[in-house]
């Protein structure tokens, strides 16, 4: 089955969207006005935000076609899960995209949006070991059976906690979601990052499609929510004309961290590909918490902000952020378990090594510069 039609129609309806959501966000006042009190705003003009309404829009959209044309039950709990969990980060995103909420009222949402895609069924009940065989992680299960109270019976029907797989699930899909986020510094930079992730995991899935059919729902979902960023990336793309917003930037989290674990458990794949914000977003916690910082609040040390410094202008960050996800990918969709397991070792270690080099760098140079 050929799902590029899904990437098209998603990207269609995404770059039609998106002008009608900036004309909404400036009628409103939705927008990143530079005075605005945040460390990391690098842009001189008021930019409208909310860019995750468009492309919440046009997954859901393509998403329900598909499901309407092709006569599939595409709609099951999982992805019910999912798209009420995006709507919900959506929905807080415009809110924190007009009113600036405070960091832990995000990150509070963030842990409802991932309790509710666990509540629907999605759990990392096991991963491949690289070094052969498969690690289990549904030993221990607790039943729970409450009829006709919510969210049980709506999501799952009686449900059960698989207790050490829903609680990975739980930590990854809160960590994709912020690493992904603070990775949206400049223009098109998350676009294209949620781009190339999520046609990764749309092929990664297909490929088991003929013995597994319902990967069709995963498949369909990655191919309809990469077209839907495809089609905002010109519009956010330097010199962007909006921004994906709290709410883009959190739904590109949501959609990949939970295809991942549907689409045949490709943590490493996801791993891989996303392994540059992943492992700045590993950095920025570090050195807050070392500073005697929150975590949660922003700084201006993310690794493109020390490549800014360094002279480069957007445009060739976003770039450079789009080549090594393309890298990355490749490598994802071709090498075996072990393959993609030691290149995320030898990967992080070396972008590690990158952004401590690079912010003792500049550290020496605004020295000198005093």
């Amino acid at each position: 089955m050929n799902f590029s039609f899904l990437l098209i129609i998603a990207a269609g309806i995404s770059f039609i969207a998106t002008p009608l959501t900036i004309w909404l966000a400036k009628r409103f006042r939705i927008l990143d006005f530079p005075w605005r009190p945040h460390p990391a705003i690098l842009h001189k003009n008021p930019i409208p935000r909310a860019g995750g309404v468009a492309t919440f829009l046009a997954v859901v959209i393509t998403y329900a076609l598909f499901g309407s044309f092709s006569g599939l039950a595409v709609f099951d709990k999982h992805i019910v899960g999912i798209l009420v969990a995006g709507l919900i980060v959506v929905v807080v995103g415009v809110l924190d995209d007009k009113y600036d909420l405070n960091p832990y009222v995000r990150l509070l949402t963030n842990f409802l949006a991932a309790g509710i895609i666990v509540a629907s069924g999605v759990g990392i009940t096991w991963f491949t070991n690289p070094f052969g065989g498969i690690i289990r992680l549904d030993e221990i299960v607790i039943r729970l059976n409450f009829p006709g109270i919510l969210p049980f019976d709506f999501f799952a029907g009686p449900h059960s906690i698989v207790l050490f797989a829903d609680i990975l699930a739980f930590i990854w899909i809160v960590w994709v979601m912020n690493a992904l986020n603070w990775s949206s510094g400049v223009d098109g930079q998350l676009s294209g990052i949620a781009v190339i992730g999520l046609v990764a995991l749309g092929i990664a899935a297909s490929r088991y499609l003929a013995a597994d059919p319902t990967q069709t729902a995963p498949t369909v979902l990655a191919f309809a929510a990469a077209g839907s960023y495809l089609g905002f990336l010109p519009w956010s793309f330097y010199p962007q004309k909006i921004m994906p917003g709290y709410g883009g930037g959190t739904l590109a989290g949501v959609i990949l961290a939970s295809l991942s674990i549907l689409a045949g458990a490709k943590l490493a794949t996801t791993g891989l590909v996303l392994i540059v914000p992943l492992v700045d977003g590993i950095w920025a916690i570090t050195r807050r918490l070392t500073r005697g910082r929150s975590p949660v609040w922003g700084d201006r040390e993310h690794l493109h902000h020390q490549l800014l410094a360094l002279g480069w202008q957007k445009w060739q960050v976003a770039v450079f952020y789009y080549l090594l996800g393309g890298a990355a990918a490749f490598f994802a969709l071709t090498f075996g378990h072990k393959g993609r397991f030691f290149a995320i070792l030898v990967g992080g270690v070396v972008i590690l090594a990158i952004l401590i080099t690079l912010a003792r760098f500049r550290q020496k140079i605004e020295k000198a510069t005093r």
